[in-house]
């Protein structure tokens, strides 16, 4: 199992160009399955989560082809398999994306339920209850979602919790039913839009994408097209701290900070100098950052996928920060790694005091979820002597290439074998 050897104290600095977001291709990709024509898409991430996509893709018929360095074509007109299974969903809890393209698409589908998740509950009631009120006819059994419809039909659909991937398997469910549906307290995700930009692009009818309405006229059918993945911005705010807290100076390309105000203005607080260019953001480290507070929830709010990096910021900040987490009830598992580092942080129920201290020394820690990964590297580019993180499959799932792109930047950083 590959392990990643951090020696830090090493300032980042240069440019490095970010890679296109990894939670807007996901469904992008399973956009595909709603036409018979091929889907051209570029700037898609090469990371282990989209990999599995592709082959759960596959297995349902979908013939990929690849196209340059990040782009890829897929044609969906051999669909002849609309399942997904549990050794495929339990990899990856994203692979629920195909139900509503599917049933859209063939009147049928048998998608695993996800299962567990290490950051918590991410239930699919949601998606169930809103392809319900479009028609559908739904049985679980012995684990298996199986749907059934001979077309969907428009309906009103308020979902009882904001989630991104509900909204985004109903949207797609819907571009294809019979008449108007209309999706209320709709996720706005900056990816939730990318999705509908696409699916607009195939020849959908969406309204209100970003808002907490979105309006979708069913079509007969859509069409292929091409279409570009929008920057990580995920990627790019975890960037942004590690260049932070190790008193850098980087220029991040190929990005862009329109969804990034609430990460941004953190970064601002904490003493940062951030320019902002069309397509690419700079940043300069302070001497010593500030603590800053902050409280996790869903978009345009500050985003949960981002907690973890601002934690191990105010390790070393000046200051006490409070980090309040709303979204996920599991998602501090890295605060006991960060304190193998030496980080003082006291935990109470969904709240962090975290004391800003000197120095953080290197140790051995673990991964537990893709972003306490991230947190990790960020505190083991900064602490003193040798950090080694084991588990990095995590990483692998939402970073691309991270090892050279931190050496790019002047980190030493290798992956060992």
């Amino acid at each position: 199992m590959d392990k990643l050897l951090i020696v830090g104290g090493t300032p980042l600095s240069g440019e490095v160009a970010m890679s296109g977001a990894k939670n807007a291709a996901l469904p992008i990709l399973c956009a595909a399955l709603l036409s018979t024509e091929p889907l051209h898409l570029t700037n898609v991430p090469h990371l282990n989560d989209i990999s599995t996509m592709l082959r759960l893709l596959g297995d349902m018929g979908v013939k990929v082809t690849m196209d340059g360095i990040d782009g890829m074509i897929l044609d969906a007109s051999g669909l002849n398999n609309p399942q997904a299974s549990y050794e495929m969903v339990k990899t990856m809890r994203a692979s629920i994306l195909v139900l509503g393209p599917l049933v859209a698409r063939c009147g049928e589908a048998r998608v695993s339920l996800p299962g567990g998740c290490a950051i918590g509950a991410r239930p699919v009631e949601q998606h169930i209850k809103g392809l319900q009120a479009m028609g559908a006819e739904i049985t679980v059994e012995q684990g298996y979602v199986l749907a059934k419809a001979r077309r969907l039909k428009g309906a009103r659909i308020c979902t009882d919790m904001v989630t991104v991937t509900g909204t985004e398997n109903l949207m797609m469910a819907a571009c294809l039913a019979d008449g108007e549906t209309i999706i209320e307290n709709a996720a706005r995700e900056p990816e939730v839009v990318d999705l509908a930009n696409c699916l607009v692009s195939m020849g959908a009818r969406i309204s209100g994408a970003g808002t907490d309405k979105i309006r979708i006229q069913g079509v007969e059918k859509l069409h292929g097209a091409t279409y570009a993945i929008m920057p990580d911005r995920i990627e790019t705010g975890t960037y942004l701290c590690a260049a932070a807290v190790t008193g850098g100076n980087v220029r991040l390309t190929k990005t862009s900070a329109a969804y990034l105000d609430t990460v941004v203005d953190k970064l601002l607080d904490a003493g940062c100098d951030i320019t902002v260019e069309r397509d690419a953001i700079r940043l300069i480290a302070p001497p010593r950052l500030k603590a800053v507070s902050l409280r996790t929830a869903p978009y345009p709010a500050f985003p949960t996928d981002m907690q973890a990096q601002f934690m191990a910021m105010n390790c070393i900040a000046e200051g006490v920060a409070t980090i309040r987490e709303t979204i996920f009830e599991n998602r501090f598992m890295h605060v006991n790694e960060l304190m193998r580092l030496g980080a003082n942080i006291q935990i109470e129920g969904n709240n962090a005091l975290v004391r800003g201290i000197d120095h953080l020394e290197g140790a051995t820690v673990m991964a537990t979820d893709l972003r306490a990964s991230a947190s990790l590297v960020i505190a083991g580019l900064v602490a003193r002597g040798e950090t080694l993180i084991d588990r990095i499959y995590h990483l692998d799932r939402g970073y691309e290439r991270i090892e050279e792109k931190l050496e790019k930047l002047g980190a030493q950083v290798k992956r060992v074998h």
